[in-house]
Formats: C-alpha cells, sequence, structure tokens
C-alpha cells in the first residue's frame, strides 16, 4: 500500500528535475463556478502532464542492473512522454508501446526523446505487447498507473498545490486509471482531513462511478470520449484499495462540458488543456462539485494536444 510518506519522500526525488508547476486563479472561473478555484496547472509540466512526476520517480528508483536492461511501457501518449523523458534524464533506454492511433503531437514528442515506440492496430493488447517485450529484453515494465512509485510521484502534484494554498475545502482532480487522485487523495487526507476529495471522469468512461455504486472494480466497454487520456476501462488493482476507500466521490461530465471548459480556459486564463486535463475544470464550472462558497483546488492533469484537434474543440 502506497502511503502519504512515500509521496512526502517521491517529492524529494524529483526536487529540482520536475517543474513546480504554477497555481493560477481566474475571477472568470470563480464567477462561472460560485467558489474560489485554484488552479494547479500541471500543463506546464515537463512532458506536458503530470504523468513525468511518477514516471521519474520510478525509473530513478531502479538499480543499475535494471537501468542497463531497460523499461517497456505502454501509454496512448502522456505517461508515453513521462517515461521517454525520465528516461532520457537517466540514461535509460525505453521501449514504449503506442496505438497507431495515438496523437501524432503525442508520438512525436515520445520520440525526440529518444524512446523507441513500437504501435499497435485496434484490436491489438498492448499489455500483451508489452509483456512479450519484456520477457525478450529481461526489461522492466513501468505501467501508466498500477506502480506504487508512480501513484507516489502522482501525488506530489496535490503535495505541491496544499503546501502553497492554505484552507482548501475541496480538492478535484480527472480520474483515468486512478494514479493521480489516488496520490491525490492520500496527501489531501494526511494534510486537510476534513477537505472533500472528488475524482472527475468522462460520462462515457464512468468505471470508478459504477465500481463505487457496486463497492467493486467494474469493467466497461471501450469509451467513446474525447478525452482520450482517461479512456480506462476499469478502475487499477493498486488504485482501487486507495482511491475506492479514501476519494469522497466520483462524478461525471459530458463531453460537451469539457469542450466548455478548455475554451474557457482558453479565452480567460489563456492557457492550451486537453480535454482530459480539462474534466476536473468542467466539473467545478458546472456544479458537479456541489460546493458554492468553497475554496476548491483543481489539477489540471496535462495540455498534450495538437492544434487542429484544439481548434476544431474549442470551436
Amino acid at each position: 500500500m502506497v502511503t502519504f510518506d512515500d509521496v512526502r519522500d517521491a517529492a524529494k526525488r524529483i526536487e529540482g528535475v520536475a517543474h513546480r508547476t504554477p497555481v493560477m486563479r481566474s475571477t472568470a472561473l470563480d464567477a462561472a463556478s460560485n467558489n474560489v478555484i485554484f488552479l494547479k496547472c500541471e500543463n506546464f509540466q515537463r512532458g506536458g502532464a503530470f504523468k513525468f512526476r511518477g514516471a521519474y520517480n520510478a525509473l530513478s528508483r531502479l538499480s543499475p542492473d535494471e537501468r542497463a536492461r531497460g523499461v517497456v511501457a505502454f501509454s496512448s501518449g502522456n505517461h508515453a512522454q513521462g517515461v521517454a523523458l525520465a528516461a532520457k534524464l537517466l540514461g535509460i533506454h525505453a521501449t514504449i508501446v503506442m496505438p497507431q492511433f495515438a496523437s501524432r503531437v503525442k508520438l512525436d514528442a515520445t520520440r525526440s526523446h529518444g524512446a523507441e515506440v513500437i504501435t499497435y492496430k485496434h484490436g491489438e493488447s498492448r499489455e500483451r505487447i508489452a509483456e512479450r517485450l519484456r520477457h525478450e529484453r529481461d526489461a522492466t515494465i513501468i505501467p501508466p498507473f498500477d506502480h506504487p512509485h508512480v501513484i507516489a510521484g502522482q501525488g506530489t502534484a496535490a503535495l505541491e498545490l496544499l503546501n502553497e494554498v492554505e484552507d482548501i475545502d475541496m480538492l478535484v482532480a480527472p480520474v483515468g486509471g486512478g494514479g493521480l487522485i489516488s496520490g491525490s487523495a492520500l496527501v489531501a487526507k494526511a494534510l486537510r482531513p476534513a477537505a472533500k476529495v472528488v475524482g472527475v471522469e468522462p460520462e462515457a468512461a464512468d468505471d470508478w462511478v459504477r465500481s463505487r455504486s457496486a463497492g467493486k472494480p467494474v469493467s466497461i466497454g471501450d469509451p467513446d470520449t474525447i478525452a482520450e487520456g482517461l479512456k480506462t476501462t476499469s478502475p487499477g488493482e493498486l488504485t482501487w484499495p486507495i482511491a475506492g476507500k479514501i476519494v469522497d466521490e466520483f462524478v461525471t461530465v459530458s463531453d460537451e462540458q469539457i469542450r466548455a471548459a478548455m475554451r474557457l480556459l482558453f479565452e480567460r486564463v489563456k492557457i492550451v488543456v486537453e480535454p482530459a486535463g480539462a474534466a476536473s475544470v468542467a466539473a467545478a464550472l458546472f456544479g458537479k462539485t456541489g460546493v458554492v462558497g468553497k475554496r476548491v483546488g483543481v489539477i489540471i492533469s496535462g495540455g498534450n494536444v495538437d492544434r487542429s484537434t484544439f481548434a476544431a474543440l474549442i470551436t
């Protein structure tokens, strides 16, 4: 089980390597949400997303022998870039399994860090491909969320936010596999026990909402949503025992609400945010958090979206 102490240890390990991302304010968002919103902008993180935190924390702990054998990861984009960049900084060969239909900007960015990218087609299992590569190369698999050091690393974003902003009443974060919300909840419950923690997922990818209702992990089909970073089909084996237990509530937002949040962030805050990163803002913007007049910390998970897709989504 991952603990708050693991998150604090991860913060020391990534200090000076990962960016301490800014906390931004928007009077327009405050007015629209009827709350005081603090945006933790992980779209300004190295690699364009919070994923670099967990990737670097995990890779930096490998033994010299493990580093020499290399790592394998599978991801549609942000974890791929995080692992590729962390591996480059640490002198480790990284092989990343990515879908052929992944965003071109994410594929190009992953390759730009020196990683070997192996693509797969619709219907193929990225996990099976990664396991085959692990066996062939005797490499270490770094999964996108189901890994204790990855979870601890992701929690450092919330740790920075809560250390910077006092008296947070609520912490809101997007939910895919659960690494970010698990690490964030561990931090919130340690530093602000009274604060409510809310996880946000797209309506079409509501595996966490269904799992909470069922009291156990539930699997869904391939989700159809613009938030590709949140298109998981079930909670993780490690993240469910954490987030499923201590996150106060899971809520959903529609793709149209995500688009509206992206548009507001671009027009009024002057930042570019990918759909998955805007899901948490959409929850605050459209009253899904269920609070008024509160101080709400919102984690924007990333900003990796190509310009044509971004333009189409906010138009």
